[in-house]
This record gives C-alpha cells, structure tokens and sequence, in this order.
C-alpha cells in the first residue's frame, strides 16, 4: 500500500470513528435542548443513553467475532449507513417509546458491525513499536472529526436559535455525514489489504480455544478494568455542561461552549500521548493520567458554584479533558504491550469492551437518578466523588499492568 493511500485509510478510519458516536451522544453538548426537545426528565435521558449501553454490551462479544471473519470494509460501511438512517429517523423527536429503539438500534448498527473492525485496522496499520502512535493518530482524528462538526453544527444551532427546530437540523446534518462517510469507507478501505489474518496465521478460523486462551489471560481482564474506570471519567466529561449550567448559572450557549472547548483538546493530546507512551510505556502513561483524574474529579467535587470560581471551573475542566483524551488516545495500545495475539484482536477488543464499556450502562442512569434525587451542587458532588473512586481504581489496575510487565502476555 502507497504511503498516500496509508494515509487516506487513516483519515477514513479516524473520521468514521469519531462521526458515527455523535448521534447517540448528543447529550454531550446538547444536554438541556435534547432533553427539552424529547420532553424527558433527567431519568429518562439517562435511560435512553442506558438502552444504548445495555444493547452495546451483548453486542461487543459477537461484533469481536464479525471483525476476526469480515472485510472491515462491508462491516463499517454498513454501520454508518443504517446509523445516519436512524438518525434521520430521531430528528423528528418521536416519543420516548421510539427514542428508546432507536438507542437500542444504534448499539447494535455501531457496535455489531464497526466497532471491533476499527480497532482491528488500526492494529494492523501500524507495526508493534508504534502501537501508541496509531491508536493516538486515531483519538487525534476522532477529535478533529468531532471538533469540527461539533463547531460547525453547534454555529448552526445557535444561528437557528437554539431550540427544537435547530438542534433536529443538526441531528440530520449528523445523519448525513453518516451516510457520506459510510461511501467514503466503501471505496477507500481495500478489502486486499485487510484480509482477516487469523486463519492465515495460526491454520484455521479463530474458535473456542482462541476464545478461551484470551480469557485466561491477566492483562486482558486489567484492560478491562482500566478501560471501565478510564471510561467512567470519560462520561463524566459528559456532565461539564450541565454543571456548569446548572451550578455555575451559564447560559446554554456558555455550557455548551465547554463541551466544544474541551474537544479542541483531543487532537493535540491523543497524539502526544501516543508518542509518549511508545517510550514510558503505555501502562505508565494511564495510571499517571488516573492521578491527575482522581485529583481533577475531587476539586469538582468541592468546588463552590460562584461566578468568582468560574475561571477555576474551566482550568480544571481543561486538565481533566487532556488526561482523559491522553487516556483514550492509548488505552487499546494496552493489547500490544499485554501481548495479545494480533489474529484474535477482534475477540479480545470484543472480551475487553464488554467489561470496558460497561459504564454506558450504569454511568448514565447514575447521573439521571443523582441529578433528579439530589437536585443542584449535591447531585454532581455525589457523582463526581463516585468517579474519583473508579479513577483510583483504575490507578491501581493500571499500576499491576505496569508492574506485570510481560507476565500477564501468558495465557
């Protein structure tokens, strides 16, 4: 494969993985409008980003098992056409029956058919030494995906005046970048040159012994609890707007703005990390960023909603944001330094990302019934002392993965 086109796959895969998330989270930035717009509580919001998690998780074990056996090419653009179709479906804010299937549907059109594809592609685009460069070129490129659309559509949104009217534009502007991106990974991504390698490699199709061998090893289940704790912080990310709405008495515009301001972060963290980590290693590198977040998340905890503290509010902010994108940017690297075999990457990422992402699930729902129980600055310091704990436990994962070293390679 040329270098231009290298290159190109990259770009494809970073901006498909960073566009194809952004309908089902628009309550990262859109938190108070969706919720206006949809007419749900707090509760049923969470709910509906629980049905998305719920469905992701019986979905990641199999989508792990497409990914080992087909093209990544069919997988993912067939994802991001019948995501982008749902998302023309949600821009009419159906009821809260509907809204409910469609999170469902969208667990399964994103995580069944593009996720375990993704992370197997990136495995294969670069060698064994620049793991955390390739997987922090993709943070990096999902950030620009989702730095740039977010600015651009969020102009919009406020142009069309930040009601219901204008956000259903940006859902649909969402959609159809779905659908441009699904053509664009169909003819860019080459079937030739991500032949699934499994069979190739050991003899036959990866089976039970491979499903079992994966299981047995340590490092995958440390993986798993960094990512759950790393994740955890990283939906905690989700509730800055709301905070500072809600505590702080920002405009929408303003909260929104720091949702947006956090994904200039993102392009510029991933990769450093990425370069980083190649060279501390990786292991090294998240349990240091765990450090700062257990720290990052008390000080929210603590900190008094006055106008005075608003500075502190976005500093904080800021370093919390760089230590949970430098986190992302890296973590999946974790499978190169675990030593998990690269033909059953799909499996593994599959095994990984049930336990991984569990917090799509119950992080959510947390949020909602703390927000609707303990209403104002108690409700975000309950959970945000909650994320402080994951964090220190994704500390102490982190550090046994670091200390392990090469051990936990051995099934």
């Amino acid at each position: 494969m040329s270098a231009i086109r290298r290159w190109l796959v990259m770009t494809c895969l970073a901006l498909s993985g960073g566009i194809i998330f952004m309908l089902p989270f628009l309550r990262e930035v859109y938190y108070i409008p969706l919720q206006q717009a949809l007419r749900v509580s707090n509760t049923q919001l969470g709910l509906l980003s629980g049905i998305f998690g719920a469905t992701s998780m019986i979905c990641y074990f199999p989508g792990g098992w497409l990914a080992d056996r087909f093209s990544p090419r069919k997988l993912m653009a067939l994802s991001l056409w019948a995501t982008g179709a749902a998302g023309l479906c949600f821009a009419a804010f159906p009821s809260f029956t509907v809204s409910m299937l469609i999170h469902a549907f969208w667990g399964v059109s994103i995580t069944l058919t593009f996720w375990s594809a993704l992370i197997k592609a990136v495995r294969h685009w670069a060698p064994a030494g620049a793991q955390g460069k390739a997987f922090g070129i993709l943070e990096s490129g999902r950030g620009i995906a989702e730095l740039g659309s977010s600015t651009a559509f969020l102009a919009v949104f406020a142009r069309l005046g930040s009601g219901p009217r204008a956000l259903a534009r940006v859902i649909v502007l969402f959609a159809l970048a779905n659908i441009f991106l699904g053509l664009a990974t169909w003819f860019v991504i080459d079937d030739a040159s991500r032949k699934e390698s499994a069979q190739e490699v050991i003899g036959r199709p990866v089976g039970l012994r491979d499903v079992r061998a994966v299981l047995r090893m340590r490092a995958v289940w440390l993986i798993s609890a960094v990512i759950l704790t790393a994740y955890s912080a990283y939906w905690g990310a989700y509730y800055f707007t709301p905070y500072a709405t809600d505590v702080f008495m920002m405009s929408v515009a303003l909260g929104g703005a720091i949702g947006v301001g956090k994904m200039w972060l993102k392009p510029f963290v991933a990769p450093l990390a990425g370069y980083v980590a190649d060279r501390a290693g990786v292991a090294r590198t998240v349990a240091r960023c765990f450090a700062v977040l257990v720290l990052s998340f008390l000080v929210f905890a603590f900190l008094p909603g006055r106008a005075a503290l608003v500075p502190v509010l976005i500093a904080n902010a800021a370093v919390a944001s760089v230590a949970i994108f430098a986190q992302r940017g890296i973590y999946f690297a974790l499978l190169e330094e675990g030593a998990v075999p690269l033909p059953v990457t799909g499996t593994a990422t599959g095994l990984v990302s049930v336990a991984g992402y569990a917090p799509d699930i119950f992080m959510p729902l947390l949020g909602g019934v703390l927000l609707d129980r303990y209403p104002g600055p108690r409700g975000y310091r309950l959970l945000f002392l909650f994320i402080a704990l994951l964090c220190l436990g994704g500390l102490m994962a982190a550090r046994a993965l670091d200390r392990g070293g090469r051990a936990g390679r051995r099934p």
